[in-house]
């Protein structure tokens, strides 16, 4: 049996939704209350028996009186108020406690999920997940908000109205007892597939919000490629097989209650039939009968009822079994148990200590072997090398995406495995080679690396990054919304906002995978004399695909298979290195060779 399949069997029945009381905890005095309503209710509904049965046999009578009729009709209305009132507090206090639990069960999860290293978001769609948060949780709102309480309380009125039943005739209750076990292996039987095919409604969705997220923030390269009905026609086939395993579920269901209601309200009628003699011949009254029809379609109908909220707690089940997985998934990048603290001021000092890297999808292949490299502080060093060589997996394990597995990476002499994942970080600013916004403001986006900047360093940072001018131009100036990831503005206003962000953050190291490259021959001068300021008196790595861009950089290493293969100045490497020589000799023409040396 496979890992997941062993999960999946864990929550066959019911009792993974015991991990929900723990969110009720802090609720109890609104848990105690919405009891205390839901007895009451309960015990009103079950007493509205003996008032019919009063009705009947002295209201109704051939000798009642007129107060008699009044009297019983008053304590008739009376029940009906208590009942209104306390399904009322019920109702009430029931939903609060749905939506605070979905509420804090959001949070909770997204708080976990949020500081789950990268790596396992390679392994577990963002799509899926976003279903879980939002679909999976309104799903237990419901239940719990309203499923739980109506199966409480009609198990509540089962049990009174099983009690009533044995009280006013106990020979007819014997019948009624012979069809309970009729009745309840529908639920049993049926319950169990409503289950499954719960579980697998819930991934089949999760699977089309998936599909749905992709094609829709990539839309610009799904038209470019007239994918759209290609990717039509993938969309309804998710679709139809989310369509097709509901429809097994609604059938299932469908079932389930067809078969109880058959069995309930055939044993009901064959009760009348018996009872009716039994009036006719004088042995009970015509009220008790009354009464005794009352809680048998009352018994009746919360098996019903029962059995229907059978299939909601079987899909809340497949909904927390798939929270849980979440909430149950280890960080393999942990917070150090007493973290140490860097000497200050912090210099930006690094040094790779021999240090050996092996992704979890290739453990026999070595992403980073026997990485042995210094940094002294406030120099600069690029990271150049074919795709694959491993330059942007240093710059992962830097930031502590992922730990190495031999080997030490020290920043300021402390191994970083023993910093906090904040202190580390809050030294460290990165501009990537896709800049990444959020949707919100132009300010919004600057002001992400560091959130108490006042108005005066936000536009400081974006003067610096060359890109004041056109944000005063844009309609709302910094008060601009950015659209969806960036959209409304060009590949290279992007960067220079994401550049923006990191001049703001003021790290003590800096990291630039190729930050220049989304801007135009214009942009990239002006942003790159921006850059050489920022680098100074400042640790900066920079991942490097055109040599052109790192002539005048402290140092350059050169990776090739994940090891360190040589290091040097552009000049340094032209002779001692081959495959350096070689790529420059791919980048450069004899022009810009010259150019080169003359930077030099």
């Amino acid at each position: 049996m496979t890992e997941a399949q062993a999960e999946r069997s864990k929550s066959r029945n019911l009792g993974v939704l015991k991990a929900m009381l723990g969110f009720l905890r802090p609720y109890r005095m609104q848990v105690i209350g919405a009891s205390i309503a839901l007895v009451l209710t309960a015990a009103v509904t079950l007493s509205i028996g003996q008032g019919l049965r009063l009705l009947v046999d002295q209201g109704f009578a051939q000798n009642a009186t007129t107060d008699s009729l009044n009297q019983a009709l008053l304590i008739f209305l009376v029940m009906i108020l208590l009942l209104a009132v306390g399904t009322f507090i019920r109702f009430f206090l029931v939903s609060w406690i749905g939506e605070r639990v979905s509420a804090d069960l959001r949070q909770k999860v997204f708080s976990h999920v949020v500081m789950l290293h990268p790596g396992f978001f390679e392994t577990n769609l963002s799509g899926e997940i976003q279903s879980r948060i939002t679909t999976d949780t309104t799903l237990l709102q419901t239940v719990i908000g309203s499923s739980v309480s109506i199966a409480l309380r009609n198990m509540l009125m089962f049990i009174g109205g099983v009690i009533w039943l044995f009280i006013t005739n106990p020979k007819l209750t014997a019948m009624v007892m012979i069809s309970v076990p009729l009745v309840v292996m529908p639920i049993l039987i049926f319950g169990r597939r409503v289950r499954k095919l719960s579980r697998d409604s819930q991934d089949r969705i999760a699977g089309v919000g998936t599909f749905v997220g992709e094609s829709i923030k990539n839309i610009k390269l799904v038209q470019a490629f007239n994918h759209q009905l290609l990717d039509r026609d993938a969309f309804d086939r998710h679709v139809e097989s989310a369509f097709d395993v509901s429809i097994d579920r609604i059938k299932q269901r469908a079932w389930l209650s067809t078969t109880v209601i058959t069995l309930v309200l055939g044993a009901i009628s064959i009760m009348i039939w018996v009872g009716g003699h039994d009036v006719m011949a004088g042995r009970i009254s015509g009220g008790e009968l009354t009464a005794f029809v009352f809680y048998a379609v009352m018994v009746a109908a919360s098996v019903g009822v029962i059995s229907e909220v059978y299939g909601d707690l079987q899909r809340a089940a497949g909904a927390t079994e798939r929270l849980l997985e979440l909430l149950a998934a280890d960080n393999l990048v942990p917070e150090p148990v007493q973290p140490k603290a860097l000497s200050q001021p912090v210099r930006g000092e690094l040094n790779f200590d021999h240090i050996s890297f092996y992704y979890a999808s290739r453990p026999d292949h070595a992403a980073i072997d026997q990485l042995d490299l210094q940094i002294p502080a406030g120099s600069s060093l690029a990271l150049v090398g074919s795709s694959g060589a491993g330059k942007s997996t240093l710059i992962d394990l830097l930031l502590r995406f992922y730990d190495v597995q031999q080997g030490a990476i020290r920043f300021d002499g402390v191994d970083i495995r023993d910093l906090s994942l904040a202190d580390l970080r809050q030294h460290i600013a990165m501009v990537p080679q896709q800049p990444v916004l959020f949707t919100g403001t132009v300010a919004d986006n600057i002001r992400y690396g560091k959130p108490g900047a006042s108005d005066e360093e936000l536009r400081a940072a974006a003067r610096s990054a060359y890109a004041a001018d056109f944000i005063e131009r844009l309609p709302e100036g910094y008060d601009s919304h950015v659209g969806e990831g960036g959209v409304r503005l060009s590949g290279g206003q992007r960067q220079r906002i994401a550049i923006a962000r990191a001049i703001l953050a003021d790290p003590k190291l800096l990291l630039l995978d190729e930050a220049t490259s989304a801007l135009d021959a214009e942009s990239e001068y002006q942003v790159q004399q921006a850059l050489e300021k920022l680098m100074q008196g400042r640790t900066s790595i920079v991942i490097a695909h055109r040599l052109a861009t790192v002539i005048n950089v402290d140092r350059i290493a050169v990776l090739d298979h994940g090891q360190l293969v040589a290091t040097g100045t552009h000049n340094e490497l032209l002779s001692r290195s081959p495959l350096y020589a070689r790529w420059a000799s791919l980048q450069f023409d004899e022009a810009g060779k010259q150019v080169a040396a003359d930077a030099s």
